[in-house]
């Protein structure tokens, strides 16, 4: 071997190697695109993409609920004819398909059963009908029509729902209740009483709200069940329950209660004084007072 530092001189080396270069080993397997006609392995790579943008969707199914609540409506009430029903607007498509007569009528358990479950159904046997290593949407016409199909048809329920809505609102002059409701409670902010109780609106003012036969009741836990302001709560409310029973009958069933311990019996924590006092007090809650 030259002893010289020349760059340009040869260098020679005495004898051969006998050491063999060893070519690296990759790390990582190729990508299933280096094999061409075949696709890639549904366990673990294909599924966890598929649940990764499940995750994406379902976050922002999530944003849009909670930005868009369900409007808050009052209680049902079965002989409030005016009402129209109408669902979250997640479910307005679905609410619409079901007015259609080949979905409602004679044909309700067939709207119910087979078109609501016609999603998942397709869902269940999209893999064994979609058999084909395309993965470009383009070059996939059928299941690309399908999906393409069902986004349509699902915006254009949701919008056709919404609009149909309004237009009955409109014809009918009703206001939805939760609007209602604001215009209530922001109306009774507004003149310094209290916010409206949804669904009791309609229960009479308490008559004689100073009769010590009220302090009587509170002391003795009635409010409790009936209510801070006798307005009703796990029990019933008692405003105006004069109309309802007179005060015989008000006294026996403070004394002896309601059959089933539907209301316990009060003759060892009332005296016959307090319970004829509470009875009297009682039968004079009445609407027209």
């Amino acid at each position: 071997m030259a002893h010289k530092h020349d760059p340009n001189e040869k260098i020679v080396f005495v004898g051969d190697s006998r050491i063999r270069k060893r070519e690296r080993t990759p790390t990582a397997p190729p990508d299933y695109t280096a094999y061409p006609g075949k696709s890639e392995a549904f366990i673990p790579n294909f599924l966890l993409k598929e649940w990764m943008v499940g995750v994406v969707v379902l976050v922002g199914f999530l944003v849009l609920v909670m930005s868009e609540p369900a409007p808050l409506g009052y209680p049902a009430d079965p002989l409030n004819s005016s009402f129209i029903p109408m669902p979250d607007w997640y479910f307005l498509f679905l609410y619409q398909l079901l007015k259609y007569p080949y979905t409602s009528g004679s044909y309700v358990a067939f709207g119910v059963v087979c078109m609501s479950g016609l999603p998942f159904i397709a869902l269940f046997l999209a893999p064994f009908l979609d058999t084909g290593k395309e993965r470009r949407f383009y070059r996939r016409p059928i299941a690309s029509s399908l999906m393409l199909l069902s986004l349509v048809a699902a915006s254009y329920l949701t919008w056709f729902s919404w609009h149909h809505y309004q237009h009955e609102l409109e014809v009918t002059g009703t206001i939805p209740e939760h609007i209602e409701r604001e215009i209530k409670a922001r109306e009774a902010v507004e003149k310094g009483l209290p916010r409206p109780v949804p669904g009791k609106e309609k229960i009479p003012a308490m008559v004689a709200a100073d009769d010590p036969a009220f302090k009587t009741m509170q002391e003795a836990q009635c409010i409790a069940c009936h209510g801070g302001e006798l307005e009703g709560g796990a029990g019933p409310a008692l405003r105006g329950v004069g109309d309802l029973m007179n005060k015989e009958q008000i006294v026996e069933t403070i004394t002896n209660g309601r059959a089933n311990g539907a209301m316990p019996a009060f003759k060892d924590q009332l005296s016959a004084e307090q319970i004829d006092q509470i009875a009297t007090w009682l039968e004079k809650q009445k609407a027209g007072s």
